[in-house]
């Protein structure tokens, strides 16, 4: 690269010592007359190099720059390929590597780790079910993680009792453990006669079908329907009955009593003492339908209905409070039957607090008649109805509308009560009818 070189020395002065005459005709001085003006620099031939260009000049005579990759051109011949797709590493204009950037990967995962701990922390019970539920501890009363059969719809009489399953204690998280009813079907829908039961009477096989969805959408409306199940008024299933069956509903919910019982009809639930877990409700049975002999239809139903519940907010001093003495009656019609009372088991020491729950076992045997309405003056597509039933896990002899499950966490502050009169009984057993008259209120082996 050309570098600008400097003028002759310029002639010393005459004066100077040692000095000779200025050059030319009349001695002055051939510079003496220059003007460095702006035409003169851009009009001047060889140009001043900046003091960066001659930096970089010296630099890269002992170090020749190198291209760092992105500038190509067609005499550099093909790019190299790269090694297992791995990405070049950048470099600085001299060719040096550039340090990678240190990733801090540490704090991102302490933030989660303290999340973690402090979610933890505030859901002691549920971190415990969730590692009992997957590990197990070897303790009594606590969930497995063995995946539940699916229990399919009855289409006969079961030939005995389910069989018993773990002991488990059932809690919010698990309300179904350690009963035969955690595989049974949670709607109605899936339950239909064994055989289409075609015409019948007066009624086209369309009509008894409708007949018998009618029968299947009350008995939703009455023991399924979670505002109903939870203490809720069920004008739903009151409106499909005929008008003298609805007169008779309406008074008992009115005036509860003996004679007058809602659990008739219906499956209720006072709140103040006992809510449903999840809305969730277990059941099992099967429809059957027939001629009545008269031109009419009798529906049948066989239905065991299973109920789990956590306390209520007056739960621990309703149970300590005094309860009725179990006394002969309301086996059949009402909340009587196989029940438990409240307070007659102390359980053990309470571990576990509220988040214990207690289910309740109804069996409902029910006949609903369609007649017919040539040959007797009724309402179309309106129910009448006879109904049984069996209760395991309510307090006997106490007529207010509404189950009472015991809670096992709650003991009776004055002691165990005498023991009930009847006989131990397994709510969970189809395999037997209903009995046609039972006064006893016993105890049930399991809930």
């Amino acid at each position: 690269m050309p570098i600008a070189e400097d003028p002759e020395p310029r002639p010393s002065e005459g004066g100077e010592p040692g000095g000779t005459a200025p050059s030319g005709p009349d001695g002055k001085d051939p510079f003496a007359d220059l003007v460095l003006d702006e035409e003169f620099v851009q009009g001047a031939s060889v140009k001043e190099q900046t003091g960066r260009t001659r930096m970089l000049a010296a630099q890269w005579r002992h170090t020749p720059p190198v291209d760092p990759g992105g500038r190509r051109s067609v005499n550099d011949g093909p790019a190299p390929k790269k090694r297992f797709a791995r990405k070049a590493r950048p470099v600085d204009p001299w060719g040096n590597r550039r340090p990678r950037r240190s990733l801090e990967w540490r704090t991102p995962l302490f933030v989660l780790l303290a999340v973690a701990l402090v979610l933890a922390a505030l859901n002691v019970d549920g971190l415990r079910d969730w590692y009992s539920t997957r590990f197990g501890d070897g303790s009594a009363g606590t969930a497995t993680s063995t995946p539940v059969p699916t229990v399919a719809p009855e289409t006969a009489r079961p030939t005995g009792a389910p069989s018993a399953a773990a002991e488990q204690r059932p809690t919010v998280d698990h309300p179904w453990a350690g009963s035969p009813a955690e595989g049974w079907p949670t709607g109605i829908t899936v339950f239909e006669p064994k055989e289409a039961p075609g015409a019948i009477g007066v009624f086209t096989a369309e009509e008894v079908a409708e007949q018998v969805e009618l029968v299947k959408e009350y008995l939703a409306a009455a023991n399924l329907d979670p505002a109903v199940v939870a203490g809720g008024r069920p004008a739903a299933a009151l409106a499909m009955l005929d008008a003298e069956e609805q007169n008779s509903a309406v008074k008992a919910l009115a005036k509860p009593s003996v004679e007058t019982d809602p659990t008739y009809w219906f499956t209720r639930f006072d709140p103040a003492e006992a809510i449903p877990v999840d809305g969730t409700v277990k059941l099992q049975g099967m429809i059957t339908v027939e001629g009545d002999g008269e031109k009419g239809v009798l529906v049948h139903t066989d239905f065991t209905f299973v109920y789990a519940l956590r306390p209520g907010p007056e739960a621990a001093a309703r149970a300590a409070s005094p309860r009725p003495k179990p006394t002969q009656g309301g086996g059949s019609g009402g909340a009587g039957g196989t029940a438990k009372p409240v307070g007659w088991t102390v359980p053990a020491a309470d571990v576990a607090g509220d988040t214990w729950t207690a289910r309740t076992v109804v069996r409902k045997v029910e006949t609903f008649r369609f007649y017919d309405p040539k040959r007797y003056d009724v309402i179309p597509k309106k129910l009448n109805l006879s109904s049984r039933s069996e209760i395991g896990n309510s307090a006997c002899d106490v007529y207010d509308g509404y189950l009472h499950p015991q809670f096992d966490q709650f003991a009776a502050v004055d002691g165990p009560e005498p023991s009930p009169s009847g006989t131990a009984s397994d709510p969970y057993d189809r395999s037997k009818d209903l009995p046609a008259d039972d006064d006893e209120c016993g105890t049930v082996t399991r809930s």
